[in-house]
């Protein structure tokens, strides 16, 4: 019974995975890649559009960036409203919001969170159209041109979405180090998922950076209310009516990422809870409206987020040999390994010929293992009562002052790493007093094991949250600018990197600068030029970094407008990342969670010891530098000798 009951349960989540895995070929095989369409040359022709910034408890910093980029859009002034949407009722939001000409609007109560600000707003504006950003997420100025050409080619277009991109790191990209170096856990679906989404008319709206056609979104009385996903809720009943829906892959808006990874968490499990709560209430494998195509790539986002139980199983399935000595599955082992490695093996190489670009090899894993026990409990929760649970609102703009370790969000990973230990134990025992007839089937439970641990170990190093005191994030871009200092001299420069609060330039002449040295920088916006005052607060050889001080109101909506809002800013942005490795994908895991039990080791000790570790960590690093290693084949440039 016991060998019985593991083995059906391990057949369940390996049919799972496979599903899964042959919805996304589907999905993700042909991208549409869907161009910008052209506006009337004339813009008396253009609609009118109502921008709506809702916000609850987000600080005020947070929230000026994307207004001060949605009031610049490039559209017809007269044709163009800026709301915020203010369900945290602050009087200094409303005093903000006067004083640069957005509308300040408010409700009685809060019900339905941001399903119920929207549609609130909804029903006290009239423009043609609604865009929709959440309050951290600054759009760029031709957010609307290159968007509103497709509602004008299409009059059944009532969604368009476009990327979430994120100018700082997630939890996992700042706590492991690879921030714009490996994909994130996002840039799969922004990236790929919805591209491909596309081509079915099966776009899904995401909440945010998105346009949507008024008269649509009236007929199904507004924004859905009736699961925390309000968006791909919505998204499934205007394609339900017959409306198609458009997604452009090129990030035109860009936020915050969640700073915390059990903040990161918890949005992620709003997210599972909210899309098993569509499928319980509105499944969109039944019901009237929808095309076959349009339901799988429903469906598929719905199977994705019960992920959390089949990660589950297979992060303990070897221990039911291991530990128990149950057979769960009744064949030789080599048979099990002629059958399942060619199914890895090709199954990889494929995902990484189709997803290389966006979600490099076995990073999926990483991703599924670090939120598995913190999704499977919601969703199943879910599926049994759908009306269970409330929204939660994602913080945003947050600092984490020391680097400390997670005890709480890591006690599942702990638990598990325990269990595979013990595992790993016993079978390494086996192999010295058990039968012969059961080595190789030994190997590969203890494979499957060593794999499990490397999983958790990468989950381990997530956890260990490391510090974050920098209250604006420096976004990487290069810019032409010119000092203005105190003696009347102008210097050209470069900058480097910026942020809300200073920036980093290359200057080649620094003679005249000096530490706390008060200065203007000047950058250009098209045709004009925005002066700032800041002051040197680093300098060391050409490069110099700034700090912008006493900015009024007008020169932040300018720094904003020469920065965060260009049209070109976030194009690029992932240009000079290489297409996945498989093999270098695996050795960096590896080492990611290697470190992960390091983080672990070292975050043990009570805070007294820990300089000594490290003193002893650095030193070990440095005698494994006399370690024998392949020496580097030394490469000569190509000399050509001409005959005089």
């Amino acid at each position: 019974l016991i060998d019985l009951t593991f083995g059906f349960v391990l057949l369940s989540a390996e049919l799972f995975a496979w599903l899964v895995l042959m919805l996304g070929y589907f999905q993700t095989a042909r991208p549409l890649k869907r161009q910008p369409a052209e506006l009337p040359t004339d813009p008396t022709q253009w609609p009118s559009v109502d921008i709506f910034i809702p916000t609850y408890n987000e600080p005020l910093d947070v929230v000026k960036p994307t207004v001060y980029a949605a009031l610049a859009m490039d559209w017809p002034k007269e044709k163009l409203n800026v709301y915020l949407l203010d369900d945290g009722r602050r009087p200094e939001f409303r005093q903000f919001a006067e004083h640069v000409g957005a509308r300040y609007m408010i409700r009685p109560d809060n019900s339905h969170a941001k399903a119920g600000n929207l549609n609130h707003a909804l029903a006290r504006t009239d423009g043609e159209f609604v865009a929709i950003f959440d309050c951290d997420h600054i759009p760029v100025r031709s957010f609307l041109q290159v968007n509103m050409g497709w509602f004008l080619r299409d009059p059944e277009l009532a969604l368009m979405q476009t990327p979430h991109h994120f100018f700082s790191p997630d939890p996992f990209e700042r706590n492991l180090g690879n921030f714009r170096q490996v994909p994130n856990e996002n840039e799969l679906f922004y990236g790929l998922v919805q591209d491909g989404n596309d081509l079915w008319n099966a776009t899904f709206f995401c909440g945010s950076c998105a346009i949507l056609r008024r008269k649509p979104l009236e007929e199904i009385n507004g924004i859905a209310v009736e699961t925390v996903t309000e968006d791909a809720h919505t998204a499934l009943r205007l394609h339900r009516l017959g409306y198609n829906s458009a997604y452009l892959k090129i990030p035109q808006a860009a936020g915050l990422a969640t700073e915390s990874f059990s903040a990161h968490i918890g949005q992620r499990i709003r997210w599972a809870r909210g899309m098993v709560q569509i499928f319980r209430l509105d499944n969109p494998l039944l019901g009237k409206g929808l095309s076959l195509a349009q339901r799988l790539c429903y469906g598929n986002a719905m199977l994705h987020f019960l992920a959390g139980i089949p990660r589950l199983v297979f992060l303990s399935a070897p221990l039911a040999f291991l530990l128990l000595h149950a057979y769960i599955i009744y064949s030789p082992a080599l048979l099990i390994l002629l059958y399942v490695a060619p199914h890895i093996l090709y199954s990889s190489i494929a995902n990484s010929r189709i997803q290389g670009k966006y979600r490099y090899s076995f990073w999926a894993e990483v991703y599924e293992t670090a939120l598995a026990w913190y999704i499977a409990r919601p969703t199943t929760t879910a599926l049994v009562n759908p009306h269970k649970g409330s929204f939660n609102v994602t913080a945003k703009g947050g600092l984490i002052p020391e680097d400390h370790f997670d005890w709480n969000i890591s006690k599942p990973f702990l638990l598990l790493v325990v269990l595979n230990l013990l595992g790993a134990i016993v079978g390494l025992w086996r192999l010295v007093e058990g039968p012969d007839h059961e080595i190789s089937t030994v190997l590969i439970n203890l494979g499957w094991t060593s794999y499990n641990l490397l999983l958790l170990g990468a989950a381990l190093a997530v956890a260990a949250e490391a510090r974050q005191v920098r209250k604006d994030h420096r976004v990487a871009f290069r810019l032409p600018a010119a000092l203005l200092l105190p003696n009347g001299h102008h210097l050209e420069a470069q900058v480097q990197d910026f942020s809300l609060g200073g920036m980093s330039l290359e200057c080649d002449d620094c003679d005249d600068l000096e530490q706390g040295l008060s200065l203007h920088i000047s950058l250009k916006q098209g045709l004009r030029r925005y002066v700032f005052p800041a002051t040197v607060v680093h300098l060391q050889g050409n490069l110099l970094g700034l700090k912008f001080h006493n900015l009024t109101t007008r020169q932040e909506s300018d720094l904003v407008h020469c920065t965060f809002s260009r049209a070109d800013i976030w194009l690029g942005w992932d240009a000079e990342r290489p297409h996945d490795r498989p093999m270098s994908s695996f050795k960096n895991v590896l080492a990611k969670g290697m470190e992960g039990y390091q983080r672990l080791f070292y975050f043990s000790f009570p805070r007294h010891a820990k300089p000594l570790v490290s003193q002893t960590r650095d030193l070990l690093g440095y005698l494994a530098t006399y370690l024998p290693r392949q020496p580097i084949t030394p490469t000569y440039p190509n000399i050509t000798l001409e005959t005089p």
